[in-house]
């Protein structure tokens, strides 16, 4: 393990929006892949405790969600996935996190449909590892670990929180804790359906044209909820333009965490607060006022050189 000065030095040179050397980076994945190792499929998490949805590489934003809803460790946070993909910076955010996960302040981080080799490749977390190292190794590490991410979380045995939705294949809490979840996300069935579904206006399930998961409808989130003894079930995954959107007659709620997504789109982002006696409250927040545009100076990565 490195020394707390160490981390203290990593963390504070991540929130400078610095990214750390290649070396530290594998480092890091490696402490962290040790402490998820030990986490379960359904996470148990206490109250108080803050949750956050997609943050995307939107890393000044990360940096005005933490000043709005306090700073880690001293305030409690559950993050439902997607740190990657589609934002100037993802390397500095998922090294943010994930330097605070080993540090081991109050911090659980769920895995999102972004978190996965495929998807990165595509949507800009792998060309932006080889833009700032010159090469893949940072994008192997990060992808490496996310297969060790817990899949959904549970608040006090009552707000079942995941990235995207239900699954037909999954009827119960029991049956999320006994997938094998240390694997790249599959194209298709139960572990897929964690992190890619969405809730529906209409009844039963439905295809979803995402192309991966499904659509389930309020009767179907009524019914896992009873089966399961849960209040709510809290997600991501979808844009939503004040940040938090209540679905299905308050079964399920949407929580988007990346304001002004893809720095175009004008949405408020929100983050969700649940208090000791299992109170909610919304925060929602605007873009950070420093948006900077990355440096244009890129690293070249090693095939052009």
């Amino acid at each position: 393990m490195p020394s707390h000065s160490d981390l203290d030095r990593q963390i504070s040179q991540l929130r400078d929006c610095k990214f750390l050397p290649d070396a530290e980076v594998k480092a890091l994945c490696e402490q962290a892949k040790a402490i998820l190792m030990e986490e379960w499929n359904v996470q148990p998490v206490r109250c108080p405790v803050t949750v956050c949805g997609d943050i995307h590489g939107q890393f000044y934003d990360l940096i005005e969600l933490f000043r709005i809803g306090g700073d880690t460790p001293d305030t409690n946070y559950l993050f439902m996935g997607d740190y990657v993909d589609r934002g100037y910076y993802s390397v500095e955010t998922v090294s943010l996190l994930v330097a605070l996960k080993v540090r081991r302040d109050r911090i659980t981080i769920l895995r999102g449909n972004h978190e996965s080799r495929q998807i990165t490749q595509v949507y800009g977390f792998y060309d932006e590892c080889l833009r700032k190292y010159g090469n893949a190794n940072v994008w192997k590490y990060f992808t490496d670990l996310f297969d060790y991410l817990p899949l959904t979380a549970l608040i006090e045995n009552q707000v079942f929180c995941l990235h995207g939705g239900l699954s037909p294949s999954l009827d119960t809490l029991d049956n999320i804790r006994s997938l094998d979840r240390i694997q790249e996300v599959p194209h298709e069935g139960p572990m897929c359906d964690l992190l890619w579904s969405d809730p529906d206006d209409r009844c039963g399930w439905g295809i979803s044209p995402r192309g991966a998961g499904y659509t389930f409808g309020q009767d179907i989130a009524q019914q896992f909820n009873h089966t399961n003894g849960l209040s709510l079930i809290s997600r991501a995954h979808q844009l939503v333009m004040e940040g938090f959107n209540w679905a299905q007659e308050k079964n399920v709620v949407t929580v988007f965490s990346a304001p002004n997504y893809c720095y175009r789109c004008g949405n408020m982002a929100a983050i969700l607060e649940i208090g000791e006696s299992m109170d909610q409250n919304f925060l929602q927040f605007d873009p950070a006022p420093r948006q900077i545009e990355p440096d244009t100076t890129r690293k070249t990565p090693d095939y052009f050189l």
